[in-house]
């Protein structure tokens, strides 16, 4: 691509270079229910993008045009595509290509169609060595950018070389250690640990477990690292009820009975951070899924933190939790 032609003032249709092409403008009818102002620049390339496309042209001034394009509008899906194939037809050379782009990713992290481009230059080029680090550089720019997190693990998948992965739990907990609400981050650690297939064990769950309790414990009220603790149960079909030690603490309230021995060491059931707001609404939820699971015998003892948190720890979801209510009193 050339940047010489990003700096160029004259429109195509001022070029001489471009005087074989005839534009066709953009369809509308005589008077549009919402007619869209585009810009002078961009209606004059997407113009002359119709008519190469009608010809059926393919060379490098089409590399040029589409480059205009995209910068001027990242997710024009037809001009991302029309790209690749010239690509390919003309023989370009990929690696350039690839090197362009990486300045159109982090321009346009937020733009599905870069990303997408990125995937089709890197499936033919075989070469994912490069890409962890500069994902890792296009997160530092956003940490929780969806799209960089989906392309992320589909380098991972797609290629499934080990060294790739053998870096994985070291990046994915440094990410949790910068921003330990990062839900993105927690769910890609899943997608590492579980969602390959790799390590499995008792060891591994036991770890996963010690980490996420002790970023519960930092960060009580955060729903990223509950969802992960359910997770770890639910994918080793572990019972809730065996963390009813470690969960009992976060739903009472600072001077309850529950936490008088909150200063006694317990490695395996770390108590909420000094200063944590508590009672916490999803530690709550936690228990009262755990009486709930007892059958008749604690569906009382659900009702009831159901009801707390209707009333009073969690009042947005009133009537979910109301709902919750008359299935269980149905029982």
């Amino acid at each position: 691509m050339s940047q010489t032609s990003l700096e160029e003032p004259l429109l195509f249709s001022q070029r001489l270079e471009w005087s074989d092409v005839t534009p066709i403008p953009q369809y509308e009818s005589i008077a549009p229910l919402a007619p869209i102002f585009y810009s002078d620049e961009y209606k004059d390339a997407t113009d002359y993008f119709r008519g190469i496309v009608k010809t059926g042209e393919m060379s490098t001034r089409v590399l040029d045009l589409t480059e205009r394009i995209i910068r001027l509008n990242p997710a024009h899906y037809s001009a991302w595509q029309y790209r690749y194939q010239t690509l390919l037809a003309i023989s370009a050379p990929l690696a350039d290509e690839l090197t362009l782009t990486n300045t159109l990713t982090q321009s346009f992290l937020k733009t599905y169609q870069v990303w997408h481009h990125r995937r089709l230059l890197l499936t033919l080029l075989n070469d994912p060595d490069p890409e962890l680090p500069f994902i890792e550089q296009a997160l530092a720019v956003d940490t929780k950018n969806y799209h960089t997190w989906s392309y992320r693990q589909w380098v991972l998948a797609h290629f499934d070389r080990p060294e790739l992965w053998a870096g994985e739990i070291a990046f994915v907990k440094r990410m949790i250690a910068q921003d330990v609400r990062n839900n993105s981050a927690w769910h890609h650690r899943f997608f590492v640990v579980f969602e390959r297939a790799g390590e499995r064990g008792e060891d591994v769950m036991r770890r996963e477990l010690t980490f996420t309790k002790e970023k519960i414990a930092l960060a009580p009220n955060n729903p990223s690292a509950w969802n992960y603790l359910r997770g770890i149960l639910d994918h080793t079909h572990t019972p809730y009820s065996t963390q009813i030690t470690f969960v009992k603490p976060f739903a009472a309230s600072p001077d309850d009975d529950a936490n008088v021995d909150i200063d006694v060491l317990d490695l395996e059931n770390p108590p909420p951070s000094r200063g944590a707001q508590l009672p916490c609404a999803a530690a709550i939820e936690f228990l009262a899924d755990v009486y709930e699971a007892e059958g008749k015998s604690g569906l009382d003892k659900a009702i009831e933190l159901w009801r707390t948190l209707a009333n009073e720890h969690d009042t947005i979801r009133k009537n979910y939790w109301e709902y919750r209510i008359r299935e269980a009193s149905k029982q």
